[in-house]
């Protein structure tokens, strides 16, 4: 990488974010395709949100990535939003265009690319089942609605239904889609909503700790099923593994995480990342040897 008077910066921004993977992905991506860019992490206070946005400007960079905790909080400083970014409430990309900043999100966008790539499905005029109703929940549940999914069951912790219903209903009555809010301590409502669905994905954090399984041991996966969990760390969690015993076909978050980024990069630059090739390096950094 040669950097020069020419050089456009882009960047993820988040507290914390010194641990991201963004940089290692876009950095990769700007080598390969020969565009004169570099990518950083930016770790901030929110106080400085509103400066950092008029960088973004200043600067004429490529864009700006955005994770937790300001997906919700760089909204009023943004001249307008996606649709995919007002459904989800939520954004992850900002798109400088004309002297204005863009609020896009491209999570679920990523994640419905990473499972036709990764296992060719494609989610209009299927039921799908969503474990889980926070962010990143969220975004998939919008997406699979904007993509023209038949049904969306989505199941929350009892404390948390209320919310992730009026999230539901928003999303429902922008598109069309019935989303069904549900109690994840049902197991036998679960199992049964399972049987009707063509994709389980686990949308919670639950499994991070490589220990913990988000649904009941005594859960039956139906052989059709495609089984996604968000997390990639770690590679195998135990709700992938569960389901893996049981014969499903499972897809991990690694190619959510890779396929939103490549979303943005397209858009920023004009450019397709080789995401075939990223894969097998993010692969090889991090001795993900299972698929």
């Amino acid at each position: 990488m040669n950097i020069d008077g020419y050089t456009r910066l882009a960047a993820v921004v988040a507290k914390p974010i010194k641990h991201s993977i963004s940089p290692f992905i876009h950095n990769l991506a700007f080598e390969n395709t020969g565009i004169n860019g570099v990518y950083l992490a930016w770790e901030i206070a929110e106080e400085d949100l509103a400066v950092t946005m008029e960088n973004v400007k200043r600067y004429d960079m490529f864009g700006l990535n955005i994770s937790m905790p300001y997906k919700q909080a760089v909204i009023p400083y943004l001249d307008q939003l996606t649709k995919s970014a007002q459904l989800i409430g939520a954004v992850n990309t900002i798109i400088p265009r004309e002297g204005q900043l863009i609020g896009h999100n491209t999570d679920g966008i990523g994640f419905f690319k990473s499972l036709d790539k990764r296992a060719g499905f494609q989610v209009q005029g299927k039921v799908m089942t969503v474990l889980g109703g926070g962010g990143a929940a969220t975004a998939i549940i919008a997406q699979a609605a904007l993509d023209g999914a038949a049904k969306i069951f989505v199941f929350s912790r009892s404390q948390s239904i209320d919310r992730h219903t009026a999230t539901a209903q928003k999303i429902s009555k922008e598109t069309q889609v019935p989303i069904e809010v549900l109690p994840l301590e049902d197991s036998s409502l679960l199992q049964e909503k399972i049987f009707q669905s063509r994709l389980l994905v686990n949308g919670t954090s639950v499994g991070m700790d490589g220990k913990s399984l988000v649904v009941d041991e005594e859960t039956i996966l139906p052989q059709n099923l495609l089984v996604v969990d968000v997390i990639y760390q770690p590679f195998e969690t135990p709700f992938i593994n569960f389901a893996k015993q049981q014969g499903a076909t499972t897809v991990n978050g690694l190619g959510m995480l890779l396929f939103q980024a490549a979303e943005a990069f397209q858009i920023w630059t004009g450019k397709e990342m080789p995401t075939d090739y990223i894969w097998e390096k993010l692969v090889q950094k991090y001795q993900l040897d299972k698929k």
